[in-house]
């Protein structure tokens, strides 16, 4: 049975060592969180579990990334422009669907694409932007949850290295700190829906099956609100 936010599991989607049975999970969450800290890993994972659709920010796709990453300053516009492109039209096409029919997991909200603007752009480019952004504003789908994944500049440094994407070597510590402040603040006053802060410093969600399944059994307690999940305080 669907209600408005929440999809009643069957135990015939346990995951192994959780107990499902009468508990509802969210129908469209969404992750989040700096470069390499797992934000995609976990969406596929909580698809992978709940048969929720996916909706990925493919930065792959991006033409203008792997020059972004070489010079920053020089393709920063064009590298953020198709980024916003890119979400908009997500964004659109999942509303043009029915959400209470469709179950969605995301790796992005629309919101969080200023803060790469506002670190990346100089003072000019990012008055261009922000025209650019308005213009394009859309009424986004809430999501019911939002996980927000946080992790020190030194581990993402080492899991961006430990993924072998060429491109992204290039990144240096300083933006990554630069990333986990703007981030940092932004969820210090997200309110728009629930949300649950992970530290992922200690949790392998790529291939611990019990860090994740003691991160979805912490996430089917949510209702609303704020809640932090610390993998230390269950080891």
């Amino acid at each position: 049975m669907i209600s408005a936010g929440d999809l009643e599991l069957s135990e015939q989607h346990d995951p192994s060592g959780i107990s499902l049975r009468g508990r509802t999970v969210p129908t469209y969450i969404a992750v989040e969180g700096p470069i390499g800290v797992g934000k995609t890993t976990l969406a596929r994972r909580i698809a992978d579990t709940f048969d929720h659709d996916l909706l990925l920010e493919e930065a792959e796709l991006n033409p203008f990334l792997e020059r972004f990453y070489q010079n920053r300053q020089q393709t920063a516009l064009a590298t953020q422009l198709f980024f916003l492109f890119q979400r908009v039209q997500k964004i659109t096409e999942l509303k043009q669907r029915d959400m209470f029919d469709q179950t969605r997991v995301a790796d992005f909200v629309l919101e969080k694409d200023p803060l790469f603007a506002r670190i990346n752009l100089e003072p000019d480019e990012y008055a261009l932007y922000q025209k650019v952004f308005e213009k394009m504003r859309i009424d986004a789908p809430v999501p019911d949850l939002v996980i927000y994944l946080q992790a020190s500049p030194d581990t993402l440094m080492e899991r961006i290295e430990g993924r072998g994407i060429s491109a992204e070597r290039l990144i240096d510590r300083s933006y990554l700190e630069q990333l986990n402040e703007v981030y940092s603040e932004f969820f210090l006053y997200y309110d728009a829906a629930p949300l649950l802060i992970v530290n992922a410093n200690e949790i392998d969600l790529a291939h611990s099956d019990l860090d994740y399944e003691q991160l979805v059994d912490y996430m089917l307690n949510i209702k609303k609100g704020r809640y932090f999940f610390n993998p230390t305080f269950f080891a």
